[in-house]
């Protein structure tokens, strides 16, 4: 089984969902560290290759942006609430940013 690995502020950011979505995010990155698909997911290339989202709908609307492609652990990207159909552009470049962090990050170790 994979860690989890928090990038930024991603663990703050789901410690304040909502009780029902929490626990939801967590029962859903579980599947991912056991190298499952999430129930409810979709790809995020406008990220980064390997990117995912996990779609949470409990009192609200729920995204966890993660990348699970590296042997050593899932990343948690980016967590946020949504209130429209798309993903708003400062949501998308935080993560992108963070994603490109962390592949500089992941090459300087090797």
């Amino acid at each position: 089984m994979k860690l989890v690995k928090w990038v930024g502020s991603s663990k703050r950011d789901v410690a304040e969902f909502p009780v029902d979505a929490r626990r939801e995010s967590g029962n859903q990155l579980f599947l991912v560290q056991s190298g499952l698909e999430p129930r409810d997911w979709k790809p995020m290339p406008t990220v980064g290759a390997g990117v995912n989202e996990i779609r949470v709908k409990a009192d609200g609307q729920w995204r966890v942006l993660y990348v699970a492609k590296f042997a050593g652990a899932v990343y948690v990207l980016h967590a946020f609430g949504k209130k429209t159909q798309r993903t708003a552009k400062a949501d998308i470049d935080l993560a992108t940013k963070r994603y490109n962090d962390l592949l500089s990050e992941l090459k300087a170790a090797k």
